[in-house]
């Protein structure tokens, strides 16, 4: 019995800006701050290799002050017909109805929502009242591997069953107007809000992408290295400059042994499936494995048409692959980095 990954889908907010759109609001923002660090800030977002950003809010309200509460209930206002559209794209895909569906795993860290975004679905689509239900918070960018992976033991335990994982996430909601470090002013210009919704099944008939293998890698020491503190004016991101340094260090350790453990070497993997989480973290994978003649030319294009939406890029990086048609046989390796310091990785097989 084998999990397969049987359709990617993806929805998006009504508001978007392109970047040089977005400059004028940042030069608004900045006005009357010095004016080497609005030169810095300018060029962090012309130079952030983000083309566009999608946001649950018009960028006006993005940088008109707000409360946490405002800013909170736009957020469960707008996640929860993201992560709906996407669901009912992908059950529609799939030829299921909305109770043929076993298992939800909802992923979200940019907002706080209690109940979780899955029980909204389950009464909005009309989901079996016994389904079971998983929210994922507090893991940010990796999330979107790891409610996979959590998909795939609850799958492998239980055969004929189907499962959806839903991303959804609005960093836009966690921007900080009254914060003017390099933090804030970094992950404003790589930052983008987006849903993704996979669905996986261990029904024999139902085709797709095998999930040969997943594991997690956890950073010694590096907790601080990437996340949020909760302050009064809501989410504030933690992201430490050496994100990228670090996971140079560590990559061959997080690549090497998990391949090996399935007599696979990196020449054997076909797809890099790489989380965007930043220019730099982009450069520091493609120059590592440059040499091999592999690319992440995917992942460059999801960070420059949608920024980094958290959980969910990856998962928009996986629907890129499942969308080109990928040769039968092929293997591919997802990948992402989030708040613990950890890394996660899936091993595929088209």
């Amino acid at each position: 019995m084998s999990v397969k990954i049987t359709q990617v889908t993806t929805a998006l907010p009504r508001f978007y800006k392109e970047t040089p759109e977005i400059i004028p609001f940042v030069e608004q923002w900045l006005d009357g701050q010095d004016e080497r660090l609005k030169r810095k800030t300018i060029k962090i977002f012309e130079g952030a290799g983000v083309d566009r950003r999608y946001s649950i809010m018009d960028p006006v309200e993005v940088f008109t002050h707000s409360s946490f509460q405002e800013r909170n209930d736009i957020y469960k206002r707008e996640v929860v017909p993201l992560a709906s559209k996407a669901l009912t794209d992908a059950l529609e895909k799939n030829n299921w109805s909305a109770d043929q569906l076993d298992y939800i795993i909802t992923v979200s860290c940019t907002g706080i929502m209690i109940p979780s975004i899955d029980a909204y679905l389950i009464n909005e689509l009309g989901l079996r009242q016994d389904i079971v239900r998983l929210p994922v918070t507090e893991m940010g960018c990796v999330a979107g591997i790891s409610g996979l992976i959590y998909a795939e033991q609850f799958l492998r335990a239980n055969p004929n069953k189907r499962a959806a994982v839903i991303a959804v996430e609005a960093p836009t909601a966690t921007f900080q107007l009254e914060d003017y470090s390099m933090t804030n002013m970094v992950s404003a210009a790589i930052f983008g809000d987006g849903c993704a919704c996979v669905t996986l099944s261990s029904h024999p008939e139902d085709g797709g992408v095998k999930i040969l293998g997943h594991e997690m890698y956890h950073f010694p020491d590096a907790t601080r290295m990437m996340g949020f503190d909760l302050v009064n004016s809501g989410l504030q991101m933690v992201l430490d400059k050496q994100v990228p340094e670090t996971i140079s260090g560590h990559l061959p350790n997080i690549i090497h042994p998990f391949l090996e453990k399935y007599s696979l070497e990196i020449k054997n993997i076909d797809h890099l499936v790489f989380h965007p989480g930043g220019k730099k973290i982009v450069q520091t994978v493609e120059d590592l494995f440059a040499d091999l003649g592999k690319n992440v030319n995917e992942t460059k294009e999801v960070l420059r048409k949608y920024g980094n939406m958290s959980s969910a890029t990856v998962l928009f990086v996986l629907k890129a692959f499942m969308e080109k048609g990928c040769e039968k046989g092929s293997k591919g390796l997802m990948l992402s980095f989030g708040p613990g310091f950890t890394a996660q990785r899936i091993l595929l097989e088209w």
